[in-house]
């Protein structure tokens, strides 16, 4: 129970603007429950808010690897790796979403990085 009381604590945080101490809160929960891919997206979302974005792509990765037909991991890593200017890198996993749900913000994203790359 405590793990579930903690997880709720760090969306708190995330929802006051603080990614940081939802991390830092999320760490040890991403260690307890390895297996737990909402666990580990909302680490990486509070990597990526808190521009720890090496972090970030990492636990992305591992979520793109185990399950990748996941259209907003695919988004999200490739955002990360946009803002790490890794358009080439960043364009691959935005067209992967934009293909896999039609979505605005997808189609944005497609639009801004290719335009970089």
């Amino acid at each position: 129970m405590e793990l579930i009381e903690e997880y709720r604590r760090a969306a708190l945080f995330m929802e006051a603007g603080d990614p940081v101490e939802a991390a830092r809160i999320l760490e040890p929960i991403a260690t307890a429950e390895p297996g737990n891919s909402d666990v580990r997206l909302q680490l990486a979302l509070a990597y990526f808010g808190a521009a720890q974005l090496s972090k970030a792509e990492a636990q992305l990765r591992i979520l793109v690897e185990r399950d990748p037909s996941d259209h907003y991991t695919h988004h999200v890593l490739g955002r990360t790796l946009e803002r790490q200017n890794r358009a080439a890198e960043a364009l691959t996993h935005l067209r992967i979403a934009n293909a896999m749900a039609v979505r605005p913000e997808y189609q944005e994203a497609v639009d801004r990085v290719a335009r970089r790359a």
